[in-house]
This record gives structure tokens, sequence and C-alpha cells, in this order.
């Protein structure tokens, strides 16, 4: 396997390409399961197509908490295959597929009452850590201990006396989830999948009873066109139902999208070294180590108002402040909080009105013919659903083959970045030095690029001002601007400062200090003019504006209409318009 730039000459070549010869699998929707589903089909040998109608992950699979995780509070509701699963997903994701994405973070659980508690929750943690290891992936990840208050009072110096008695410490995974949902895409295309950001399918083309390719609309260029394929996989998540209803009936199973917020603050108005997990009256919320920052999260409410850009309300965040405050000495305030993201969770439909209770479960649904559609899940077990999407694929075409396809071997396929990470990691003095960069500057980049970092490497060689941080947000290297618009499928500047960094999440000002200097870097690799240039710097520093405007208003109604304020940067046609 060679890496492959998502460029913008491979992007055009994609779309050529996909709109040439007849495909065997379409995939719909490049969020974690789109991507997960197209290299699935890419490695059994199968030609692929993968359009996404806006950037890589920019629906759900950037707006999650950021966790590797077999979902502790699962067992507790008995769910023991789906705990079971994830566990070995997160293990294969920190072993062997992105282990330069994925590593371990510690948790620390406050008990509150004597006695009992430490039972039954140390009990439930054993069992979590013994289901980790039967998984054969579980040898990496540090087994729990059981603390006094004063332990967890010395890891976590920010909580309450009052807050605990004692604490359970355990580990599970983090993940940057927008980086390896691009990673999946582009490791896709490495395997010769045809892969399309900013790219709408419009319509479902049909033949008698069959579903047989779709009508793509590239928002980049305004051109449309016809791409055939055996089989279209419908992985769109939250919007798996105005998606479905392209095929003009109704699907076996609908999607309700639950609204999840988390906030972002400074590492230093929390001291401790490890995350927390509290018990809420509706669910858990975690507190969870970031870098320099903490991400604090998350909500769990029914959602029924704008996909595109879900938006957090003052009550939103004032629900996580409260809850969060009442185990720490000192109360976060709002003038605390650097970054708010607010994403949706697809969860198949149930007859419980809590979205809490629905299934985390995923779904295949093959109720069109040529048209697979598969919903539900969580972001761990994505490489699951992805099997199982592209074995209701191969079974649907099996009659249109000549040959027989290969079982799913993505088990054993690693993400780009992962083979030669650990050599890398243990030379990182030596590339140090080599490069000019800090030690510092060279272990951020091999946590976000794994051994692809000698490509970020010879850019700076070539250009030594790739090598300064940039001005306003000092923690990314000017190089991650280019590489990200040469070699990530970076567009536009949301792309930038929301996904291939996060910029966006990460500052007081939300990313629109950088801008210029983003769009800077940017256009001069897309061949952006000036009027280009201040479009795109206008409308990010729009999108912020709405964005906090939003985070204003009291609640979902008045927030989701102050969001919508600022539009895409590029037009996104809807069914309606088709």
């Amino acid at each position: 396997m060679r890496a492959v730039p998502l460029s913008s000459a491979s992007r055009e070549a994609a779309l050529d390409a996909m709109a040439a010869e007849p495909l065997d699998i379409l995939v719909i929707g490049g969020g974690v399961v789109g991507g997960g589903a197209a290299l699935d089909a890419a490695t059994r040998g199968l030609s692929v197509g993968l359009v996404e109608a806006r950037d890589f992950a920019s629906g759900t699979s950037s707006r999650s908490s950021k966790l590797m995780h077999g979902g502790l509070r699962y067992l507790e509701m008995l769910d023991f295959r789906l705990v079971a699963e994830a566990l070995k997903e997160r293990g294969l994701s920190l072993q062997k597929l992105a282990p330069h994405l994925v590593r371990e973070v510690g948790f620390l659980y406050p008990l509150t009452h004597h006695g009992w508690e430490r039972f039954y929750a140390g009990s439930g943690v054993a069992l979590y850590d013994a289901m980790s290891r039967a998984s054969g992936y579980g040898a990496s990840v540090p087994l729990h201990r059981h603390k006094t208050r004063r332990g967890a009072r010395k890891l976590m110096p920010a909580l309450r006396k009052d807050a605990l008695v004692g604490a359970i410490h355990y580990y599970d995974g983090q993940v940057d989830d927008a980086r390896h949902t691009m990673f999946l895409s582009r490791t896709a295309a490495a395997y010769g999948a045809h892969v399309a950001s900013r790219t709408r399918v419009i319509d479902l083309v049909r033949e008698g009873d069959r579903v047989v390719g779709a009508r793509v609309k590239d928002l980049e260029s305004g051109r449309e066109l016809d791409v055939q394929a055996r089989q279209v996989i419908n992985a769109t998540g939250v919007w798996t139902d105005e998606t479905q209803s392209f095929a003009g009936e109704r699907g076996q199973f609908h999607v309700r999208s639950s609204k999840g917020i988390h906030l972002v603050v400074p590492r230093d108005r929390i001291r401790g070294e490890s995350g927390l997990i509290l018990r809420t009256e509706k669910s858990v919320l975690f507190v969870i180590p970031w870098g320099r920052h903490w991400i604090i999260g998350t909500t769990d409410t029914d959602w029924s108002l704008s996909k595109d850009h879900p938006a957090a309300s003052r009550s939103d965040i004032d629900y996580l402040l409260e809850h969060v405050n009442s185990v720490l000495n000192e109360p976060l305030t709002h003038d605390d909080v650097e970054g708010v993201f607010a994403g949706l969770r697809p969860l198949l439909a149930g007859e419980d009105d809590a979205t809490s209770k629905l299934s985390r479960e995923h779904a295949v649904g093959t109720g069109v013919k040529g048209l697979i559609v598969i919903a539900g899940g969580k972001y761990t077990t994505y490489r699951v659903m992805a099997e199982d999407a592209v074995d209701a694929a191969v079974h649907g075409m099996s009659s249109l083959l000549d040959r027989n396809v290969p079982p799913c071997c993505t088990e054993d396929v690693p993400l780009l970045g992962a083979d030669g990470f650990e050599a890398l990691w243990n030379q990182r003095q030596k590339l140090a030095r080599e490069s000019g960069l800090s030690v510092a500057r060279i272990e951020h980049l091999l946590g976000r690029y794994g051994s692809l970092v000698t490509e970020l490497l010879e850019l700076v060689a070539q250009r030594p001002d790739l090598g300064r941080g940039l001005a306003g947000a000092d923690d990314y290297l000017r190089a991650e601007v280019v590489y990200a618009a040469s070699h990530e499928g970076a567009r536009h500047l949301d792309d930038v400062i929301a996904r291939r960094t996060r910029i966006s999440i990460e500052t007081f000002d939300r990313g629109t200090e950088v801008a210029a200097e983003v769009a800077d870097l940017m256009g001069d690799v897309l061949g952006w003019s000036g009027e280009q240039r201040e479009r795109e710097i206008d409308h990010y520093r729009s999108r912020v504006e709405a964005e906090r405007e939003s985070q204003r208003m009291p609640d979902d109604e008045t927030a989701d209409a102050a969001r919508l304020g600022a539009p895409d940067v590029v037009p996104v046609l809807r069914a309606v318009d088709a």
C-alpha cells in the first residue's frame, strides 16, 4: 500500500472515475462508518466509491466525546455483548489499527457511599477489565486500582473533600475522532477507493424495483453526474431517513437524533492528572484530559431541529457547569469556557421517549434491492458496523458477480501512519535534531500523523517558515495547514480550523484570529483568489459569531434559529431542490 494524497486533483480524478465505470459499491456518507465501509470493501478487492456532502467527519464523527471505549455504563444495563464487542475494537485500535491516533486515558470514578458502592462499582470495573483481557487485545491497557479519598484527591486535587469517600481509577481509550475518520477515508483511497468530499447525493437511480446507483452533485463546481453501482450503502447517520427517502419507500427502521454537547476549558482550571466520570440523574458526565485542555460532557436530549448544525443553548451549558461544579473546589464559570461543540447521535428509534434508553446497537436494513442501510451503533464499533454493511452488500450482489468476494480483513489492516509509528516514536529525539523542531513538536506531529510525519518534515525542510507555529494557535504548525489542503482533503477554512486541527474549540477566540493566516496558507495550495480568501474568512467569522449567539439563547428553538444565521460556505443542495 502506498499513501495517496486527498488532493484537489485526486478528488477530480475520483469523480471522473465514478462517472466512467460502474462500481461494485457506492458508499454515501464520509463519517466513521462510511469511511470504514469504503475501506472494508476496497480491501476485499471490490471497486468502491465514497461520497460525502460536506467534509469528512463534518457531522457526528467530529463531535463525539473523543473516546474509544467499551461503554462501562452498558454493563449496568446488562448489555454484555455490546461491551465485549466494543472492548475488542478499542484494543484493536490501540494496539494494531491506529496506535498513532488512539491512546489510553485514565478515569477516576468517585464513590459517594461507604461499603456497598465500592463492592458494586468495583465488581463492574473488574468485569470490564476481565472482558478487555478476554478479547485478546487488552494487555496494553492498565488494570483498575481502588483509591482512598486521600489517594483520589492526590490524583485529582480539584475534587472537593465532601464529594467522595473513595474512588476507583480505571482506563479507557481516547481518539481525535475527526482525524481518525479522515484517516479511514484516506486509507480507503490508498487501497483504491474513489473518494470525494463536497459531493452530495441528490437522488438514487432505480431500474425497476432495484437501486442501481445515485445522481450526485459536485458542490465545488456545480456539475452533476450519475454514478452506477451494484450496491449502494447508506451510511449517513442522523440523515439516514432523508437519504432513504430517495428510494421512494419507507425503510425498515428509523433513526432519532439525540443531542450531546461538550465544553472545552483550559487545563489549569481543573487541577488533576486523570479524567473523571460522574453519575447524573440522566446518564454519566465525563471530564476528559485533552492536551492543554479538558473536555466536559455530555448531554443527552432529543433533537428534531437542524441536523446540519445542531446548536448548544445556554441551558445546555448551564447543565454541564452545574453538574461538574458539584464536585469541584473551584467552580467553573461561563468565562472559563474556551470552546463548545454539539453533535447528534443516530439512535435506532424505539418506544421509550428517553433518548438515553434508545439502542446504541446498530442495524442493517435491505428493504430495497440494491440499497443497504446501516444505522445506530457507537463510534468505537465502526469497524464491525462497516463489516456488517459490506457483508449485506456482497450478499445482495452475489448473483451479479462472476467471482467470490473474500471475507472482511480490516481486523488486520492498519490505518495509514500506523506502520512504523513505534519505531519513529523511539527516534523522536533524532527526528527533532534533524528537523530543527523541538521534541515536543515531534511528539505532537507523531500523535497526529504517525509515520506520515516524514511527509510533514519534508515540507518543513523545503520551506523552513512552515516549521513555525500559527500565530494565535501555536500548538499547530503552519505546515499542518498546507498538508491538510494538499494531502488531507481540506477544501475550506472550516475543514482545517474545526477538524484537521481543533483550533475552533481550543482557543477563546474560536479560531477567528488565525483565520487570515490559515486562508493564505490554504489559498496558496488550492489556488484561491484574493476574493475567495476574503469570502472564506468572512464566512468563518460569521459562523463563529452565530455559534456564540446560539450559546446565549435560552433553549433549543432560539439557539437553532441563531446558529442558522450563518449558512455553509458552499450551499448544500437539499432534497426539495433536486
